[in-house]
């Protein structure tokens, strides 16, 4: 069998077993963002917005787990062109 290999713009979160408090997260996990390609991803304020996207899958272990995808905004074109005047 093959190690598991990580793909761009993936991940998962997993259940936590316990908790050792209050504050401690329910889910835990990773996601991989290809950080040199930051095209077509929405920036507000100086953040960068990213969608992500979850699947509820069982492992072959039988555990339950959130498959994660990254969804990469498709902007709309704008046109340097002025408006039409207002009718």
């Amino acid at each position: 069998m093959e190690p598991f290999k990580q793909r761009a713009d993936s991940g998962s979160l997993n259940a936590s077993a316990s908790k050792r408090t209050e504050k401690s997260p329910d889910y835990f996990g990773e996601i991989a963002i290809n950080l040199s390609d930051m095209t077509n991803i929405r920036v507000e304020d100086g953040l960068h917005i990213i969608k992500l996207s979850g699947w509820k899958k069982i492992a072959k272990s039988g555990k339950t787990y959130l498959s994660l995808g990254v969804k990469r905004k498709e902007f709309e074109e704008q046109s340097s062109a002025p408006p039409p005047p207002p009718k």
